[in-house]
């Protein structure tokens, strides 16, 4: 692509984000979107479109949808007809949430991230999102996504969607009961901000951004002792909270235009965390209830919001086997020891064996396979045991015992 036509591009984007601003009411954008439906709660097609008409004339001519269900059925076993059925339903509704100028390939394509087929959501013949279906292997890891349908909208096609496509949006993932797995929030600062990317770097080294009195990772990328097309990025996506304050200018219309416009993208993912529709519907409350920072930088652009954070899901000790096997032998420390010692003094271990002999594992691990407790358990215990190194280790028990 040219530089001319980078340049055009660049001016159409801004435009649609001012436009968009001064419909919606909030400086607040949203640049990508995905969720995930399970395929029963998806959209099923309708009996014309599963079981077209017999073509009795040249006068009838089914549409695309049509001719791409009867290919389908041609092509594909039965249950993988039943999913990308479902799919291609759930994607034409997505292209008729952003707007008349989206639509859905009738080309069946390879997937994206361990989804074997997708169906193209395509703005003028350019695909700006994705809707996954079916798992790229038969391992017992990817049979729960089997069962799942993944949609995955590009900053494209958020950017380029119909007034309003944000609530309806909400509405179609809250009616087939989907789960949100990633938002990204922008703020465009079109003429600059005070101190500019600068400013952003100075609140990080100020401890600005701390959240619980923990300061977050940081990586800056560009060519900061040029002061050109520079990234500021802090926190972490494992997390499910990073942000990224970069010079929007520079990348779409090129350094020698000197462009003071600055973004800052909030990225939401929902390993830790649950994240609900109502971030499409009041995406400003959400960037502004991220941090203290978050909401003073919004404040710049005369936002008024309620802030809104997205708190961590409850870390509960049971959910990982080393979890539970700590939990077994902390009470084994703290309540049992004084038993366990009187049977270690006065009987022997084969007595001790035969005594506490059970096919039956303690609550805590019964949730879990021998394959999985083994290896945590030696992890747990080795994270106990290792404050007494050089103490009692295995001879030191044997020895008591005897």
């Amino acid at each position: 692509m040219t530089r001319c036509n980078l340049v055009l591009d660049g001016n159409e984007v801004k435009v649609r984000l001012q436009a968009e601003r001064l419909e919606s009411q909030t400086p607040v954008h949203v640049d990508w979107l995905r969720f995930t439906v399970a395929r029963r709660n998806g959209p099923l097609p309708d009996v014309e479109t599963l079981f077209p008409r017999p073509q009795s004339s040249s006068i009838w001519d089914p549409d695309d949808r049509t001719r791409t269900f009867n290919k389908l059925l041609a092509e594909l076993p039965g249950n993988e007809f039943e999913a990308s059925a479902v799919a291609m339903e759930l994607g034409h509704q997505v292209a008729e949430a952003l707007g008349d100028e989206f639509s859905v390939c009738a080309e069946l394509r390879k997937g994206h991230d361990f989804y074997r087929h997708r169906w193209s959501i395509e703005r003028n013949g350019v695909e700006c999102g994705w809707v996954g279906f079916l798992a790229s292997s038969d391992s017992p890891r990817q049979a729960a996504q089997a069962r799942t349908i993944h949609v995955n909208l590009y900053g494209a096609a958020c950017t380029f969607a119909a007034h309003g496509w944000r609530d309806r949006m909400a509405d179609l993932v809250d009616e087939h009961k989907g789960e949100v797995t990633r938002i990204d929030l922008a703020l465009d600062f079109f003429d600059g901000m005070p101190g500019g990317i600068d400013s952003v770097r100075e609140d990080y080294m100020a401890g600005l951004m701390n959240v619980g009195g923990k300061k977050p990772k940081c990586n800056m990328l560009g060519d900061w002792c040029n002061n050109r097309a520079r990234s500021f990025y802090f926190g972490s996506k494992e997390g499910g909270k990073q942000t990224n304050f970069y010079e929007k200018g520079d990348q779409l219309f090129g350094l020698e235009a000197n462009s003071p416009w600055l973004r800052g993208e909030l990225r939401y993912g929902n390993k830790l965390r649950e994240l609900s529709t109502d971030m499409l519907r009041r995406p400003a409350d959400f960037f502004a209830g991220a941090s203290e920072w978050h909401a003073r930088v919004l404040a710049l652009a005369d936002a008024v919001v309620v802030p809104e954070p997205v708190k961590c899901k409850p870390r509960i000790a049971e959910e990982t086997t080393e979890a539970a096997a700590a939990r077994v032998l902390r009470w084994v420390r703290d309540t049992a020891a004084p038993s366990v010692a009187f049977l270690m003094e006065h009987l022997s271990v084969g007595e001790i064996a035969e005594l506490c002999f059970t096919t039956k594992r303690p609550g805590r691990l019964r949730g879990y396979s021998a394959g999985e407790v083994a290896p945590a358990a030696a992890r747990a215990v080795n994270r106990f045991l290792k404050p007494f190194a050089g103490g009692l280790g295995v001879g030191g028990l044997q020895h008591t015992a005897a």
